[in-house]
């Protein structure tokens, strides 16, 4: 959603017009935040729900990443999160590199593989 930069922030108030905003200009997706990861974002698609248009909420993409590992994908609460957006589209962030996986994730990289795998095919149902 793009205030990942210092000094950047918009209120849940913000995010609801800059949406309105960018579907009036006929941007076909509007990726409105991470509803895992803080309490704005889910705020945010918890009133998109009600405060905007059907043509809006189409736009909609709610950003997460992969299952956990060792957590079972229906039990993951930031996949939850994704479905519970209601978003018609999610954007998942995943490792890609060796290093990622072993280092930042300590998984092997077959398991990796299998987060990304059940990740996609729970949130393609």
């Amino acid at each position: 959603d793009g205030t990942q930069g210092e000094s950047v922030s918009a209120s849940c108030d913000d995010k609801l017009k800059i949406t309105r905003r960018l579907a009036s200009f006929g941007v076909d997706f509007i990726e409105a935040g991470w509803p895992g990861s803080n309490p704005k974002d889910a705020e945010f698609f918890r009133r998109a729900k009600t405060e905007l248009t059907d043509d809006e909420k189409e736009k909609l993409s709610a950003f997460g990443s992969t299952r956990r590992k060792s957590i079972a994908v229906d039990q993951d609460a930031q996949i939850q999160a994704l479905i519970d957006s209601e978003a018609p589209t999610v954007c998942i962030v995943a490792k890609a590199h060796s290093w990622q996986v072993t280092d930042i994730l300590r998984a092997t990289l077959d398991e990796n593989l299998e987060m990304i795998y059940d990740s996609v095919e729970y949130l393609s149902k």
